[in-house]
């Protein structure tokens, strides 16, 4: 027989959100009665905007008269999608050659690591979005799992904890490593800063090493000294490739709809082109992303597609500054819980002293009826924390802040 990849055999024992949608289904399964709320997984709930809807449901409808059908098309993408993405976000800084449109930034990022094999130096930030370790489990670059249970042999842990501002410190990092970024993060929140940036691509440059950039939440950024992209850093063109998706800003979650940014000056250590060898891939191991979901992705990009856009980041901005403002009460202050928040992210991470993630998340489960993340889900550093995330709608987030006054402490 043939043997099992030993990468799956090295995985944790489960995967963070279908291990929350277990415990979901066997807490409603003992209580019918409860009214559950989750603002636990990073799943939009607002409707398509209607704009970018009314741009798919007639690219849909075309395609059943003989003008309108389309079958395949390029792998990479529609070139008027690469050019409207280029031109929009990151105007004067990418060409529409170096964009690769995808089924979504989850997808890009399993994806890619194809290109660097199993015997790449691995780096992430602690905690982190987990698809950025298990991804590497699978492909071989972890290595087996610590005696301490506390993350993988493989694997560097930056820590990003509010001592050091949850920027790590890159000095633990080897020379000639991957390093998973993402800013704002998920799931702390925490939008790095350009000075912050700037060490990340310094450090890079001088290390031979090359960042992978998750750039899912940009759109949730208000404050404009903030960067959106990482190549509004001088010499990111040589060390990163980005990652993003119309997941959030558009409410694509199930659309599916991302994209990849791979420059054309970033190479390999032999001085093969990173951009060639991903261009193999998309073609290779991809056969492009939906025809209807880019007709949405190109209105998105209208400027009505943009202001609608920006009016359902806002929407759920506002659930922020709810949230932020119930877990900050008296009964959260009097147990020691810190809510560390920005206000340029959807995600608020909480501290609970003393406590376990996972029993917290039990806590607010049974005691309010509430869905969160636990935090010690995305790495060791998040043992303590848990994520609440401001997708969902005004009514039900309300009506879980009220909840949160029964919490006992």
């Amino acid at each position: 027989m043939i043997n099992r990849n030993s990468g799956f055999a090295n995985l944790t024992a489960g995967y963070l959100f279908p291990e929350i949608a277990r415990r979901r289904r066997e807490y409603a399964a003992k209580h019918p009665d409860a009214s559950i709320i989750s603002l636990g997984i990073g799943n939009t709930t607002e409707p398509l905007s209607p704009h970018i809807a009314k741009a798919m449901s007639d690219y849909a409808l075309g395609l059943g008269t003989p003008q309108g059908y389309s079958g395949y098309g390029d792998e990479q993408g529609l070139t008027a999608l690469r050019e409207k993405i280029a031109e929009v976000f990151y105007p004067g800084m990418v060409d529409a050659s170096e964009v690769f449109i995808s089924d979504g930034a989850k997808c890009d990022i399993a994806r890619i690591q194809t290109l660097f094999g199993s015997d790449v130096k691995v780096a992430v930030q602690d905690p982190a979005y987990p698809v950025y370790v298990d991804g590497s489990v699978v492909v071989g670059a972890a290595g087996k799992i610590k005696a301490d249970g506390t993350g993988y042999e493989g694997i560097v842990y930056m820590p990003c904890v509010p001592e050091n501002n949850f920027f790590p410190d890159l000095t633990v990092v080897p020379q000639n490593s991957l390093i998973y970024f993402c800013s704002p993060n998920n799931p702390t929140g925490a939008a790095s800063t350009k000075e912050e940036l700037q060490k990340l691509v310094d450090f890079a440059n001088s290390n031979g090493c090359i960042i992978i950039f998750d750039a899912a939440y940009f759109g949730f950024i208000r404050d404009s000294s903030l960067p959106k992209t990482i190549y509004e850093i001088p010499g990111a063109k040589t060390c990163a490739i980005e990652i993003n998706s119309f997941s959030k800003p558009a409410g694509f979650t199930g659309v599916r709809l991302g994209w990849s940014v791979v420059p054309n000056e970033l190479k390999f250590a032999d001085g093969t082109s990173v951009n060639k060898d991903w261009n193999r891939v998309m073609t290779t191991l991809f056969n492009g992303a939906s025809n209807i979901a880019q007709a949405g992705g190109l209105a998105a990009l209208d400027p009505e597609g943009l202001a609608e856009m920006k009016g359902i980041i806002d929407y759920y901005l506002e659930n922020v500054k709810t949230m932020a403002k119930a877990l900050d009460g008296e009964n959260f202050k009097k147990a020691g819980v810190k809510v560390y928040s920005t206000g340029n992210s959807p995600y608020l991470w909480v501290y609970f002293p003393g406590m376990k993630s996972w029993d917290v998340f039990d806590k607010i489960l049974e005691e309010c009826h509430v869905v969160v993340t636990p935090g010690s889900g995305f790495g060791p550093a998040g043992e303590g924390f848990v994520r609440f995330s401001a997708f969902g709608h005004h009514k039900d987030v309300e009506e879980a802040c009220r909840r949160f006054e029964k919490l006992s402490f």
